[in-house]
């Protein structure tokens, strides 16, 4: 059986006060369950604070972003071994803004992603459809690309330890939500494709839908065959919803 995974994208969001006390709600809220992983990714600036006040507790700590090289001249960027540092188990990769914004490629998404897994930091691989593309019909194929280019650069048995999040670019923030039918179907997909290069990573692999996840929608959306959970953006920043949807994918 695979477990559940709620991650909270907290993007660039925050400070020090609100951080402390969302943590001690969450901390206060969220019991350790073996069903379901909580984890919450802050800007890298805050990642000693996340992990000193969760310490302990059923919350996990993620990062957002990291980069593909050890060290070296790359100036502003985060290496893996830095966010180790912090207790970071998991890490974002190839989120629809790192591409649209910052201009992240598949090739440079795979790179990362094979140096979080060598490092033991569980990548959260983003994928997901523009609007447009959606209605071109092309989103099984978009996300298709997507998923096979990591698969080819970096071998199917990475994914092991591995987690997909799909994110319809159009959902995300927007207060648009694919339907159960419409997220599962991609998620359907998703697993098949992997299943064709190995069924028993494919059976395993957690597979998360974010894009304006909420306490109200949360239940049913996990209640999908091929959903586990959910990578959780605004709502992850309030309380009440955080815990509702942590406590959604428990349920399952």
């Amino acid at each position: 059986m695979r477990k559940s995974i709620v991650a909270g994208n907290w993007k660039m969001n925050g400070n020090q006060e609100s951080i402390r006390g969302l943590l001690s709600g969450l901390v206060e809220n969220c019991k350790k369950d073996e069903r379901v992983d909580i984890v919450v990714c802050p800007p890298a600036l805050y990642l000693q604070q996340v992990s000193e006040s969760v310490a302990g507790s059923a919350v996990r700590v993620g990062a957002q972003n990291v980069s593909q090289f050890e060290s070296g001249a790359y100036t502003g960027e985060v290496a893996l071994q830095m966010l180790k540092e912090f207790s970071c188990e998991y890490v974002i990769l190839g989120h629809s803004e790192r591409r649209a914004i910052f201009g992240e490629i598949d090739q440079q998404v795979a790179e990362k992603f094979v140096a979080a897994v060598e490092q033991g930091v569980k990548p959260i691989l983003c994928v997901g459809e523009t609007l447009e593309e959606r209605e071109a019909g092309r989103t099984l194929s978009v996300v298709a690309s997507q998923v096979q280019a990591v698969i080819e650069y970096a071998g199917i048995e990475r994914f092991a330890d591995a987690v997909i999040a799909y994110e319809p670019v159009w959902a995300i923030g927007t207060g648009k939500t694919a339907t159960p039918a419409q997220a599962q179907e991609v998620h359907a997909a998703i697993r098949s494709l992997v299943a064709e290069a190995d069924k028993n990573i494919a059976a395993t692999l957690p597979l998360l839908y974010g894009g304006s996840v909420n306490a109200a929608n949360a239940a049913e959306l996990f209640a999908q065959a091929d959903i586990d959970g959910g990578l959780v953006g605004g709502a992850s920043l309030k309380i009440d919803e955080f815990v509702a949807i942590c406590s959604a994918a428990a349920d399952v």
